[in-house]
């Protein structure tokens, strides 16, 4: 993974919403089962796009979709039932027609990282193919202050 590079890269936006984790979200063993850190993750994009400006129905709307065409994630300590979550997101690298999101989250009563990753999307349209990334998402055109 190559998120030290890319978190010294990102100059955009840092978008952070909190999320409780549920019944649902947990295994057998009562963690957080390990895909749902990706469903997680997803939470956190969108809201990022909410806050730059447009929802993922609006991006749909327009013809430009959003794909995820990697994911890398290092977990570092679990969470559990009512843990109380922060999702952290950045857009670390924005290219022609990709990005790559850097994520963190965090356990919010200490702080504790749990699980990092870098997601990279396409940016495809209707006809499922590349398309420009929008503008507003390129690094450096958000502000940086966290919501």
């Amino acid at each position: 993974m190559r998120e030290k590079e890319l978190m010294t890269q990102q100059t955009g936006k840092k978008s952070t919403i909190p999320y409780r984790v549920a019944y649902q979200d947990t295994d057998a063993g009562g963690v957080v089962y390990y895909a749902n850190y990706l469903a997680f993750m997803e939470r956190g994009r969108n809201e990022y796009l909410r806050e730059m400006g447009r929802s993922i129905g609006q991006y749909q709307e327009a013809g430009i979709f959003f794909i995820v065409v990697e994911a890398h994630l290092k977990y570092k300590a679990p969470a559990v039932l009512d843990d109380m979550l922060v999702i952290e997101t950045v857009i670390a690298e924005g290219k022609r027609s990709s990005a790559v999101f850097v994520q963190k989250i965090l356990r919010e009563s200490d702080g504790k990282l749990l699980v990092e990753g870098e997601i990279k999307i396409a940016c495809i349209n209707e006809r499922l193919r590349p398309t420009r990334l929008p503008e507003e998402l390129l690094p450096g055109r958000g502000d940086t202050e966290t919501r």
